[in-house]
Parts: C-alpha cells; structure tokens; sequence
C-alpha cells in the first residue's frame, strides 16, 4: 500500500523503536528517584525539555508540558488555564474536534463563546475575527494550520490584534498539523500556549505537548506526585519523550529539502487532478498554505466511497481529520461554505518526506481513473 494519509498519523522513524526498547529496557529508571541511574534520566528529561524550547525559540520565556496527546495539549490549554468567569472565549469554527468539544463544554459551564468564521480555505477571516474582540476577551484560540486544507492561519496578527483589544487575554493555537511542518518561532508569534503532537511528525502515538509562556496560570489536570510543573502528575513516559525528541530534530533536519519535495509532490497532484476532473474544487488555497496537505471536493462523489476505491488499488488517503472520522455533521463544510453537491465528496491527500514524485504519479492517475469509473457509474 502506498500511504497518502500522514494528516492522520505518521510512520514512526526507525530509530524511535530503538530509542524506545533502550528506555524500555536499559535506562527504565524513574526520574523522581533519588539515586544516580534515576538522576541521571531525569537530567536527560531536562535537556529534552529545552531542546522543544529551543526548536520553537521559546526558550527562556515558558517552559513545555509534555502530556499523552496534541488533544490533551489542547484540553490543557482550553480547560486549565485560568479565565475570568463572565469572560468571553473566542475560537474559530473550522478547529481540530479538540479545540471545538472544548469550546461546547466551556459553554455548558456558562462562558459565552465566539466562533470566528472561515473562508473557504479554511482561514480565519481576519476582518471578522477583529469585530469579535473587546475587552471581555479572556481566551482565543485558533489552530495555526488547518487539518482539513493546510491553509495557514496568521497567528502572530491574530495574537497582536487580541492583544490590543484584550491585554489580559490567553492566545492558544493548535499546531499539531504545524510543528514538524513549518518553521515555528513562538516568540515572535505571540502565543501565550502552543499545542504539538508526536505522532504527526515521525514520533510514537500517545505522545504530546504544550508549550506555555512564562507567567500563564494553569490549574492541576491529575494530581499526585507533582511532575510536569504540577499541572499533570505522573510517572514522565521516558520512552515515548525521547522518541519524540530524536523525531523532532529529525524532521526539521535538511527542512528547506523535505518541504520543497513535498510542494512539488502536492504542486504535480493538483495540477493533474484539476486539469483532468470536471466539477471539482480544490480547497487548499493558492498562497499561504502548508506542503504538506492536499484536500479535494469532488461533485456528486462520496469521498468515502472513493477513499476504498483507491485503497483497493493501493493508495491509502483520508476524508478529513481521523479525529472526526466517526461523526455526521460535515462541521466543517459547513463553515468553509461548501456547495452541497461537493460537501460529501471531499478527500484529503496528505504527504510526508517519505513520499516521492513516482509515487504521486501513481496517485494522480488512479484518482483521476476512480472519479471517472464512480461518475460513470452514478450516471448508468
């Protein structure tokens, strides 16, 4: 099978294994323990903690939680972090399901809740995003690239403009499609919290983080022995964080390579599937968009129907966010405003450096082939 589905979850580098068997079995030690073997994983965990610092340049302003998932992250950040009872919370309505659930449940707890629309890409309006801002604005949250298109979403004016309106705001985005994928400088985006995943860039599932600034106040999720800055009590999963540190210089080593192959890759589907297929949309946008996502709206197509079409001839690609794999409410059509002729048709193409040229080749022709096989079909 040839895997085009990488917005969902990605092949762990080999080395991960290794690091993860060496943890599991050699240095198994806990680092709250007192003697030397535990001391020194816990010097390990340190450094580790400010190497994701120091990719993100962070370092010296905030310090980094790791917790179980990119999902977590985000739960941490909506739900912990400490917001004024009659305040307001902003989020946009195209957000990953765990920005949006989170959203809902602070509703139900009685903060008023704002959904910042989209364009058709996905992409915070900006204009209409400012009208939503006063003073009562406690938290904002928008995900810094979207998971269902790869438009890119301008935190830093998004931070500034909330900031200017609402200086004791928190500013959270969601950058589990973003880190690993784009250059991040936290710094100069603004951000108070910073949500990443492991398993999107080459690192073990059920590993994660969330990067906040120095000076926000988050409230206890676990309790117990005090880890994680007292925010998520637990035995630290040594294995998993090493494995997630090798993967994260990894993947941002020879970066500019990695992500021009992919722009070429995604650039050669595109340019196919849309000189050769009537009646179709591409959702990604034309500037200010990621490498590494590719989302098509085909009309009168199920896009599950044609996702088994394409795995039966051997390319595995997704229908959107696998988070949200098990739901009905085509949420996210809705607010990017998707024709209803299209909104069932949508698949999504995603890439990693592993991905080449020949292969996007293969997957161009046997999109083009299925859509017309399907359309033929319909028809007869």
């Amino acid at each position: 099978m040839i895997y085009f589905d990488n917005g969902a979850t990605t092949k762990a580098y080999d080395e991960c294994a290794n690091i993860i068997k060496k943890y599991l079995l050699d240095e198994f030690y806990n680092p709250s323990a007192l003697y030397h073997n535990a001391i020194s994983v816990s010097k390990k965990l340190a450094e580790v903690r400010e190497n994701f610092l120091d990719i993100a340049n962070f370092k010296s302003e905030g310090n980094f939680i790791f917790t179980a998932s990119g999902s977590e992250a985000d739960n941490l950040a909506m739900l912990s972090s400490r917001k004024r009872n009659n305040g307001t919370i902003i989020v946009s309505n195209g957000e990953h399901s765990a920005i949006y659930q989170c959203a809902k449940e602070l509703e139900r707890q009685g903060y008023k809740v704002l959904y910042a629309p989209v364009d058709k890409s996905g992409r915070v309006i900006i204009e209409e995003f400012e009208k939503l801002l006063d003073n009562n604005v406690c938290l904002v949250s928008v995900m810094h690239i979207s998971n269902e298109t790869g438009a890119i979403n301008d935190i830093e004016k998004i931070a500034k403009l909330t900031k200017k309106y609402a200086p004791r705001a928190l500013v959270h985005s969601d950058g589990v499609q973003a880190f690993g994928k784009i250059k991040i400088n936290l710094r100069k985006l603004g951000v108070d919290m910073y949500s990443i995943s492991g398993h999107k860039i080459h690192a073990p599932k059920g590993i994660g983080g969330l990067y906040v600034k120095k000076g926000v106040s988050l409230k206890p999720i676990i309790y117990g022995g005090g880890q994680e800055f007292n925010i998520r009590s637990a035995t630290e999963n040594i294995p998993y964080i090493m494995a997630f540190d090798y993967a994260s210089h990894n993947v941002y080593s020879n970066f500019e390579e990695k992500y021009s192959k992919k722009m070429q890759i995604l650039e050669y589907i595109k340019k196919e599937v849309m000189a050769n297929i009537s009646n179709t949309i591409c959702l990604t946008p034309n500037e200010n968009y990621s490498s590494h996502i590719l989302s098509f709206a085909f009309k009168d197509i199920r896009g599950e129907v044609l996702m088994h079409s394409l795995e039966q001839d051997g390319f595995i690609v997704g229908i959107g966010s696998a988070c949200s794999s098990h739901t009905k409410t085509g949420r996210i059509q809705q607010a990017i405003g998707l024709d209803k002729d299209y909104e069932k048709g949508m698949i999504r193409i995603s890439f990693s450096e592993f991905n080449t040229m020949e292969e996007a080749e293969k997957l161009a022709t046997a999109i083009i082939h299925n859509v017309n096989k399907l359309r033929d079909f319909i028809q007869k």
